[in-house]
Order: C-alpha cells, then sequence, then structure tokens
C-alpha cells in the first residue's frame, strides 16, 4: 500500500534518511521506533506528502485514504466536539455541513424567494446523507468519544473551551471516526487515562486497515503491533513481532555484530602485523604487497551503537519511622462535588501504592492532601516527623527558570555537588553533550519531566508522591526510571496510566470509587488477577 524506496533526506545539517527503503501492507499493524530527534515525524509528514524526499520515492497505491494523528491539533472553536469529531469523517461530513447551512436558510425571512431551490437541495443530500449512513454518524462519533473518557457535556460543549490534552483527544477521534485505508498515528497514547488506553488498544486491535504507529508505551504497543520498523542512523530496518520480540532481536542482531567486529578486527589486527614485520624485506615483498590489496578490498564491520542509557543509582533515602503519613476523616469538595467524605488511609514505610480509579475518582487531589499542596476541609492529614518528601506533578515542569540552562538549574539546586556529579546526573537522564547547556524554555515536555526527576531525586527522599511521572518520557527513559526507582528503598505514593510501571513498582493498590476506597495487598499484577480487568470502571 505504501513504499519508501531508496529514501535520502537531510534537514539542514542533520542527515535524516540515507538510502532508506520499508513498505506497509494491508491490514499491517506496525510500530515506528527509534531515537528522539531519528526523524519519525518526518517519515510520517512524507508519506502524506507534506514533506518530499530529496532522493529517492514514496509511492502511495492509488485510492487509498491516510488518516494521520500528530501531536500539532491546530485550532479548534465554534463547533461542539462531536461537530468537530464528524468534520473529519470524510464525504459524509461535507454533506452534513451543508445540510446544517441549508437548516439555517430555511429559517431566513430573506431567503424566502429562494426556499423551492432550497428545499429541493435539501432533499438530495438528505438523501444522499441516509446512503452514506450519515443518521448513524453521530452516534459512532459519541461512541469514540466516550471510549476517549468525553461525558456527554463535553461531546455537545464548545470545543475550543477544552484543554490541549482533550483536543489532542478529538483530534484522535476524528481519524478513529474517518476509519481510514491506512492510519498514521504520531503518539496516539500520550493524554490518555488508563481507561482510554485500554479502550484504543481494543479499538486498534479490531481495526482492519493497515497501522503505523509511535508509542512511548511499550505494553500498549506490544499488543497491538505485529512488525517494527526502526529508524536508526539513517537507516529503516523491519523485524516482524511485537516490540519485546523486536528488543530480543536488536540485542541478538547486537551480540553477533560484535562477536563479528571483534572477529574481524583480530583478523586485521593479525594482516597489519604480518606487513609491519615483512614490509622492508625484498623476500616478502610479494606476500606483503597480496595482503595490502586484501586489507583494501576487505568490506569493515561496524561495531553495534550503543544504545543503553546510563544507570541512574539512587543514594541512600535518609530513614524514616513506621507510619509515613496518615489521613484521617478526610471530607474534600471542589463547589458542589464532593471527592471524598470521610476518607481514612494510613502510609508505611517502604509501602509502594499506585492510586486506581476512573477521571475525577479524586487521584491528584490524594497526591496533593498527602504532599501538602491541597489542605481538606474537614479531617487531618499527618506526616511522619523525619518525613523528608519529593513531590512530582506536571505543575512542576512550569516552576522552572526559563532562562537557566539544564546544567545552571542542577548547580543552582546543588551548589555543594562537583561539575563531574552533575554532568553524571544530567547524562542519566538523558542531557549528553550540548544538550546541558540547552535554555530550560526551549526544553520539550519530555525533557522538562527528566530534569524534574534529576533534581528530585540526587538527594532522595524518603516519601515520593508522584502525579503521572512517565507522561512525556520516551521507552528508554522509563525504563531507566524503572531500574532507579526499583533499587529506591523509601516509600511511593504514585499515579501512573503506564501498566508496565504500576507492574513493575507497586506493591499496594489503592482503589477509589463512588462507595469508598478498596485496598489490595500486593501490586498491579495482583489487583488485575483478582479483579479480572486493568482499569477501574472499563466499559465491557
Amino acid at each position: 500500500m505504501i513504499r519508501l524506496e531508496n529514501i535520502g533526506k537531510q534537514n539542514g545539517r542533520q542527515i535524516v534518511f540515507i538510502e532508506a527503503s520499508a513498505a506497509l501492507q494491508k491490514g499491517e499493524k506496525v510500530g515506528l521506533v527509534g531515537p528522539n530527534g531519528a526523524g519519525k515525524t518526518t517519515l510520517f509528514r512524507m508519506i502524506i506528502g507534506e514533506e518530499q524526499p530529496d532522493e529517492g520515492q514514496v509511492s502511495v497505491d492509488r485510492g487509498v485514504t491516510i488518516g494521520y494523528f500528530s501531536q500539532d491539533v491546530g485550532d479548534m472553536g465554534g463547533l461542539s466536539a462531536v461537530a468537530e469529531v464528524m468534520e473529519g469523517a470524510g464525504p459524509v461530513s461535507a454533506v452534513a455541513a451543508e445540510m446544517r447551512e441549508l437548516e439555517h436558510a430555511m429559517g431566513d425571512p430573506e431567503r424566502a424567494d429562494e426556499m423551492d431551490r432550497i428545499i429541493e437541495r435539501y432533499g438530495e443530500l438528505q438523501h444522499r446523507f441516509e446512503e452514506l449512513d450519515g443518521y448513524a454518524l453521530d452516534g459512532r462519533a459519541r461512541e469514540v468519544l466516550d471510549g476517549l473518557g468525553f461525558s456527554q457535556e463535553m461531546m455537545d460543549g464548545d470545543v475550543s473551551k477544552l484543554s490541549g490534552g482533550w483536543k489532542m483527544r478529538v483530534a484522535l477521534a476524528r481519524i478513529l471516526l474517518m476509519r481510514p485505508d491506512v492510519m498514521l498515528l504520531d503518539e496516539p497514547s500520550n493524554h490518555l487515562d488508563l481507561e482510554s488506553l485500554i479502550w484504543l488498544e481494543k479499538f486498534l486491535k479490531d481495526y482492519d486497515g493497515a497501522l503505523l504507529m509511535t508509542s512511548h508505551d511499550r505494553e500498549f504497543m506490544n499488543r497491538i503491533v505485529n512488525k517494527i520498523i526502526e529508524i536508526d542512523a539513517g537507516a529503516l530496518t523491519s523485524y516482524s513481532g511485537n516490540y519485546e520480540f523486536y528488543q530480543e532481536q536488536r540485542a541478538l542482531a547486537d551480540k553477533q555484530l560484535q562477536a563479528q567486529f571483534e572477529r574481524q578486527q583480530a583478523m586485521l589486527a593479525k594482516e597489519i602485523a604480518f606487513i609491519e614485520r615483512f614490509k622492508a624485506r625484498a623476500s616478502h615483498a610479494a606476500q606483503v604487497q597480496s595482503r595490502v590489496k586484501k586489507l583494501d578490498k576487505i568490506d569493515r564491520v561496524e561495531p553495534p551503537k550503543r544504545r543503553q542509557t546510563v544507570a541512574f543509582e539512587f543514594q541512600p533515602a535518609p530513614r524514616c519511622g513506621e507510619d509515613v503519613a496518615t489521613l484521617k476523616g478526610i471530607h474534600k469538595s471542589y463547589g458542589s462535588r464532593s471527592i471524598y467524605s470521610g476518607l481514612d488511609f494510613q502510609i508505611r514505610r517502604r509501602e509502594r501504592w499506585c492510586v486506581m480509579g476512573v477521571n475525577g475518582a479524586g487521584k491528584s487531589t490524594l497526591l496533593k492532601l498527602v504532599a501538602g499542596a491541597s489542605e481538606p476541609d474537614e479531617g487531618s492529614v499527618a506526616r511522619g516527623p523525619s518525613v523528608k518528601m519529593g513531590y512530582f506533578a506536571q505543575h512542576a515542569m512550569e516552576l522552572l527558570d526559563g532562562e537557566r540552562t539544564v546544567f545552571q538549574t542542577l548547580e543552582d539546586n546543588f551548589p555543594q555537588a562537583g561539575q563531574a556529579a552533575l554532568r553524571a546526573l544530567a547524562g542519566c537522564f538523558g542531557f549528553s553533550g550540548d544538550e546541558i547547556e540547552k535554555k530550560c524554555r526551549v526544553l520539550s515536555g519530555g525533557e522538562k519531566a527528566r530534569l524534574v526527576m534529576a533534581l528530585m531525586l540526587f538527594d532522595p527522599p524518603n516519601l515520593l508522591v508522584l502525579d503521572e511521572p512517565t507522561n512525556h518520557l520516551d521507552i528508554t527513559t522509563k525504563q531507566m526510571l524503572i531500574e532507579a526507582l526499583s533499587q529506591y528503598e523509601g516509600t511511593m505514593l504514585f499515579v501512573s496510566h503506564d501498566r508496565h510501571f504500576l507492574a513493575a513498582l507497586s506493591n499496594r493498590v489503592l482503589e477509589l470509587t463512588p462507595d469508598g476506597i478498596h485496598t489490595y495487598g500486593g501490586g498491579y499484577t495482583e489487583y488485575v488477577a483478582r479483579t479480572g480487568q486493568e482499569a477501574p470502571g472499563l466499559r465491557g
């Protein structure tokens, strides 16, 4: 359906693709992987014709429809969320839009003399709308929005009033409703809570078109894709299987390449030693020349590129008492909406609580109460006397000084630490080379999250309160964070929609439900086994 043949592409001084080739066949579900800046978005833009390759060609079979979801959703306004979604549904949306115009015209007294023509045209459109199954479209649009977490009120409200994250969901819903032959989805799992993520997973599994997507959620990708295309050093390499299988194959290929490289290096060293030893002897001149020519013709094996990130090791967290935080008789409301009514909850040393609950259940509110960022209307929150807390929330990223560089920010916070220690810390969190000289105002969401995390973990607290710590983080950085937090000996309370993160780090589950709280001994994996569902409130 889509073929990229010997693609060459350069952006400024950066070479993105060199003689790269790949194909997307009918019904394939493909994960596109590669480090940040490798060219994933450029590849999408070339497929839809927004960018052209410098060399080679991108060909799309005649008549193939493509839906592209990107992180740049553009302006939205003037329509309800459901109307905005229907706008993307191909020919039927154009018919619906003209019908709406004619409905307004019918009520306009100044156009009374055109009424016969308007009514006739409206009848034609109505017939066409029925042919295109338009009356079911509104229902289908609402079904998709419901799956992505919208309430009826939000569906019918002005889309311009929604936050950036909810507008992203509207843009995604447009593509899902369109059901094109090919979906190109750039990070569709960003901004989704766990329930919406699981709904989207099922939708994409059932979708019979071809799919090419990027995602920082390895579990999400594992369950959907049956092929991986990797962008690496300008080349495209295809692997059959899911993300986990790709990782295994990649590690095996690297191991084989390393062995091949070492064998060749040993052979070259032997040949060079012979040439050096006998080059001055006339009796060996023919042999020396023969070996020099042989070396010139050898295809040199390049060693595998080192992909592993630097591991981060915690300094030991200061010890605290057994009772870390105690909430008693908590009442909390926002306006007329009651979040908690008489909540009692206790956190003890070395417990790792993950907090589950549907949207609006009060997950972030609970974290704010424990962190002291919000006060209860009634009741008490007590933290142990020797508790030293680190609180990660999305707003923490907004508190960075935009004019300071990454390195200056680390120095400002840890003036006693040496340069080498701070550079090592920056490297662990993905800031290497010149990246530590970037000003905070130009950092991406992921880079800001990594910097805030580095600030919090360098001098570790004994209580970590984390609200969606993996938002914006790529798979490699998430894995580094999971490995680091696995070694952490303090106490944790966290909310996350990343199932790999939940399963790897929790040893307790707190579920917030309309009829109170439920607690589960054992972590997220045990919670799933006991409840039979991956998230509370899932619609079957």
